[in-house]
């Protein structure tokens, strides 16, 4: 049974092994167009440490072991997986749209890439989720970084954090 268990969930990895990551999957379907009228989340960006580099917003299932998993594994297993990158304006207010599948509810993550490597360095990186949890030094549950989108647009607001002391929280 042990080894019937294992098989199993190594098969998306064995997946995943044959799949290309690209940094534009999920691109396409998440790209909001002008007036959109289906789901989508319009995301308001608080609490940015400054204007360089990107920002990266991924959408996922709202369950633990789908949260912030690979890209390709999601795709692969026909699971929601969206993004959006967005270069910072050198002011202003700070908003982002993603289109989505469906109503319903989706964890969201959002990453202040200020080095531009498209990787999440928390040194330098911000980090901020749907529903705004309070981080610790592990990933927050896909519940608490979730949120429930209606049939049209909706706002959610992500307060950005970054490292201050040993741990990740809002500057203001």
């Amino acid at each position: 049974m042990r080894r019937l268990l294992f098989s199993l969930a190594a098969s998306p990895l064995l997946i995943a092994a044959t799949l290309q990551s690209k940094p534009d999957l999920g691109m396409a379907e998440g790209r909001c167009r002008a007036d959109e009228p289906g789901p989508s989340f319009v995301v308001n960006v608080e609490g940015l440490k400054d204007r360089t580099g990107m920002l990266k917003l991924e959408v996922y299932p709202a369950s633990d072991p789908d949260f912030l998993a690979d890209d390709d594994i999601l795709i692969s297993a026909g699971k929601v997986f969206r993004r959006v990158e967005q270069a910072l304006p050198a002011s202003g207010s700070v908003q982002l749209c993603v289109r989505l599948p469906s109503a319903g509810r989706y964890s969201v993550s959002l990453l202040h890439d200020r080095d531009g490597n498209r990787k999440f360095g928390w040194r330098i990186d911000g980090i901020g989720f749907a529903g705004n949890p309070r981080l610790g030094w592990s990933k927050p549950a896909a519940l608490a970084a979730s949120a429930v989108a209606l049939s049209g647009p909706t706002r959610i607001e992500i307060v950005m954090n970054y490292r201050r002391g040993l741990g990740m929280r809002p500057i203001r």
